[in-house]
């Protein structure tokens, strides 16, 4: 939606979303752009590739191409490394002249100011009723998984906060979804956006860092603008582990317990999040892991297995060590979803992968989510708030089962799995450099 609004008005666009809709691979289709993650990389060669052998030019972005261009290179017309909206308007114009360059790249972070998505390219689309807002992009921390630490190298970026409310007043679905990696990233800008907020009479939830606790009147700010919850990385109960994945901000926060108490005592939900497989972690991490958040009553959690992304400090000390079963994980055609790629420490990888799921299962049935409603105050403050927490409780149950074991990559049709969505703008009428 970003590209689209910053799409000369000449040129007619298409967007397509390989999770839900066929692509029209026959569309007269003069230039495709494709945002690459990780997890979608092989379906989203697939999608390239069968539009390079039909003539068509293909320009890839994102996190993966960014962290991985030299592979990403071999799908694609043009690389785009960094963030795209100081280099759009050049790429389109070098594709309306027929020189497009192998390599886009930026030579500092664009000014965000000014520049709002254009949400018109979803019309029609089956989401969900929910609108997605970034207000701030990177993160601060160094977390020796995260991709994003390693594609912004721990930088951050903030809107202007007018410019965020002008966004948020203008929607049309008022359930919204903060997307930034780290949306208190700057404490003193966020109390200013919140104050903002306060008027719009919207409900909203985002994700932040541990640190957030520590600023009542922020908390104070957040309920009173209408935040829901939050997704919090709590990542692991084990002080050592979260010292060798280098989580300082939960190393050094007051402890969990007490966080999470002024997190409640503010009427906010929390999605806790945990990661397993680092070194220190054994067989008991896991019962005790979820003895902890059952205690919490987290309106959701997350239990998965770290994942090695490329780039970051954590896949090149297993590459290193020599203990990653694919060294590309994500082209490896028999890798599944929910299979662990790396050799841990105290287990096989089938079995950290088998007790992973199994804490998603317990986690999501219905004793589970009944106690947990009993956190009236934070999960079932009001009726909205009430049936958000038992339908999308019940729906995470069920999605269990269903995501685990897919495949990355699918020759043809919806894949069913995160996946590439692809915006193919065609040029209204040949020549094409005369448009």
């Amino acid at each position: 939606a970003t590209l689209s609004a910053l799409t000369p008005p000449a040129v007619e666009k298409r967007f397509y979303d390989d999770r839900i809709e066929d692509i029209p691979y026959d569309e007269p289709t003069d230039l495709v752009a494709i945002t690459v993650e990780t997890y979608s990389a092989r379906r989203a060669y697939q999608i390239a590739d069968r539009f390079r052998s039909k003539g068509v030019p293909v320009v890839m972005g994102g996190f993966h191409a960014t962290l991985m261009p030299d592979e990403v290179a071999q799908h694609a017309d043009a690389v785009v490394l960094g963030e795209a909206e100081d280099l759009w308007g050049r790429i389109v114009h070098d594709a309306r002249s027929g020189r497009l360059a192998a390599r886009y790249e930026g030579a500092a972070r664009p000014d965000p100011a000014g520049r709002s998505p254009d949400r018109s390219i979803f019309d029609g689309k089956r989401y969900p009723v929910l609108s997605l807002v970034e207000t701030g992009r990177g993160c601060l921390y160094r977390c020796d998984f995260c991709a994003v630490a390693a594609a912004f190298r721990q930088t951050y970026v903030a809107r202007p906060i007018q410019d965020v409310v002008d966004e948020v007043r203008a929607l049309k679905k008022r359930f919204v979804f903060f997307v930034d990696d780290n949306f208190c990233a700057d404490v003193q800008r966020t109390t200013e956006l919140l104050e903002a907020l306060i008027p719009l009479r919207i409900r909203w939830v985002a994700q932040a860092s541990l640190h957030v606790a520590r600023h009542e009147r922020l908390l104070a700010l957040m309920k009173r603008s209408g935040c829901m919850g939050l997704l919090v990385g709590l990542e692991s109960i084990d002080p050592a582990v979260l010292a060798s994945m280098q989580k300082r901000v939960n190393v050094d926060a007051p402890g969990y317990d007490e966080c999470l108490a002024v997190f409640r005592r503010h009427g906010l939900g929390v999605y806790g999040t945990f990661v397993f497989g680092y070194d220190a972690d054994t067989e008991d991490s896991f019962e005790k892991t979820y003895a902890f958040a059952r205690s919490q009553r987290f309106f959701f959690a997350a239990f998965n297995h770290v994942v090695p992304f490329p780039g970051t400090p954590l896949y090149r000390r297993l590459q290193h060590e020599r203990r990653l079963i694919y060294d590309r994980w994500w082209l490896e055609a028999r890798y599944r979803f929910g299979e662990v790629a790396f050799r841990p420490a105290q287990m096989s990888p089938e079995r950290l992968a088998e007790r992973c799921l199994a804490l998603r299962v317990r986690f999501y049935r219905w004793p589970s989510i009944l106690r947990r409603a009993a956190n009236w105050r934070s999960n079932c403050c009001d009726w909205v708030t009430a049936a958000i927490y038992l339908v999308y409780n019940f729906a995470s149950g069920r999605q269990i089962a269903k995501r685990q074991g897919l495949p990355l990559g699918r020759a043809d049709g919806p894949s069913g799995v995160p996946a590439a969505g692809s915006c193919a703008g065609r040029a209204p009428a040949p020549p094409l450099e005369n448009v």
